[in-house]
């Protein structure tokens, strides 16, 4: 195929020509053998005028993923390391992406540099996007002069959260599944079967235990009434999305979630990952140790670890150790995590000594994640277990003591 592109070189000096290619990949790679980056790229002939298509509107509003931005961070270090300017960077990564809420942000960044901002301070409009810790890092490495370094090191802690998370989700994404599949398989004993075994207990007369009439109950409640039943489950379960997302809802949640059983040391693991690791980066980028704090307790999503670290930014500003602080938050944070810290504190290397925390605990979280089906798949059979075994015993008892009495 014929592709006409657009490339530039270190200098940021921009040329314009055509090249065969299998596909845009391979054009790159040409391009690339010859010094120059490609930015934009089409096959000639095809045209290139809009097409309105619902795709298209969906893309445009399709969030900013973490990927994306670890993508943008990765991107520019390359491409600032190359040599070219941060706006030449900024206008060849907008060529490069899909998402077209993702390409307009990039394109108002862009601008907003050309016209003299600094990046950090661009970044700033949308920090919803960015978030804090991306923001606060770039002004760190545009101030030190280390922007390359602070990109890199950005887009590696993002990477690192990225597969903290997935790894988390799939470990859930089985005893999920397994209880909707439960759940619907209830249901629909309950609309569909019971009405049938009820209509034979009262053909042959049997009285029924407790048991038995609760589940008949239940059954004709739903049968009857399940339009009523799925608009109570509906209204429940947003009042309570509606009260996590108050201040005490959260704090109950963060509470609860590092209590569940199998699943709250998973929790402490993850957060103690992730808290290890943004701070030790934003030390390492040269962010005083308060606003650093300050920066990771608005990254990590548990409130009671937001809590904790907003109280050790007041607490260091008065002059205590970190590692003191911390120990007075024995159901958050380990002994290790104190016991490191402390050492860090002691010997000048605290950034260090996060590092080496984070890379323990994210180990722990992926040996964890790796067995956990191994322990909830018992647990999960014993639970299944119990509902079939009460609902056989509950169901098919009447029916052989009514033939016994005949």
């Amino acid at each position: 195929m014929l592709y006409t592109y657009t490339a530039i070189d270190k200098a940021g000096v921009t040329y314009t020509d055509e090249r065969e290619a299998g596909s845009e990949r391979e054009l790159a790679e040409k391009v690339k053998q010859d010094g120059l980056l490609l930015i934009e790229a089409k096959e000639k002939g095809v045209s290139t005028r809009r097409v309105f298509s619902v795709r298209a509107i969906i893309m445009r509003f399709q969030p900013v993923t973490l990927v994306e931005r670890m993508m943008f961070a990765r991107n520019l270090a390359v491409m600032i390391g190359a040599g070219l300017p941060l706006s030449k960077a900024l206008k060849a990564f907008e060529e490069q992406v899909d998402n077209k809420k993702f390409k307009d942000i990039i394109a108002n960044i862009c601008e907003s540099v050309i016209q003299g901002k600094s990046f950090a301070e661009s970044l700033s409009r949308r920090e919803d996007i960015f978030g804090a810790l991306f923001v606060n890092m770039v002004e760190s490495g545009e101030v030190s002069g280390k922007l390359e370094y602070t990109l890199k090191l950005l887009a590696r802690q993002m990477k690192r959260d990225h597969d903290l998370i997935a790894k988390v989700r799939g470990a859930l994404i089985y005893p999920a599944i397994i209880l909707s599949a439960l759940v619907l398989i209830g249901a629909l004993m309950m609309i569909y079967v019971v009405p049938i075994l009820t209509q034979t207990f009262r053909e042959l007369e049997i009285p029924l235990p407790l048991t038995t009439k609760l589940i008949i109950g239940t059954s004709e409640f739903l049968s009857r009434f399940y339009l009523l039943a799925l608009g109570v489950l509906f209204v429940a379960s947003y009042l309570v999305w509606r009260f996590v997302k108050t201040e005490l809802g959260r704090k109950w949640w963060g509470t609860l979630a590092i209590k569940l059983p199998i699943f709250g040391a998973l929790i402490k693991k993850l957060n103690s990952a992730r808290f290890a690791r943004i701070l030790s980066s934003l030390i390492s980028a040269g962010i005083p140790i308060t606003r650093s704090l300050e920066i990771t307790s608005r990254v990590l999503g548990n409130v009671r670890y937001k809590e904790s670290l907003v109280y050790a930014t007041r607490e260091i500003q008065k002059g205590r150790n970190l590692a003191a602080i911390l120990k007075g938050y024995p159901d958050l944070y380990p002994p290790l995590v104190t016991q490191m810290l402390e050492v860090g504190e002691e010997t000048g290397t605290l950034s260090r000594m996060l590092l080496r925390l984070a890379l323990f605990y994210e180990s722990e979280v992926s040996n964890t994640t790796k067995n956990l089906s191994s322990v909830i798949e018992p647990v999960l059979m014993v639970i299944i277990g119990a509902i079939v075994g009460f609902f056989a015993i509950s169901m098919i008892q009447p029916i052989y003591s009514g033939l016994g009495n005949l």
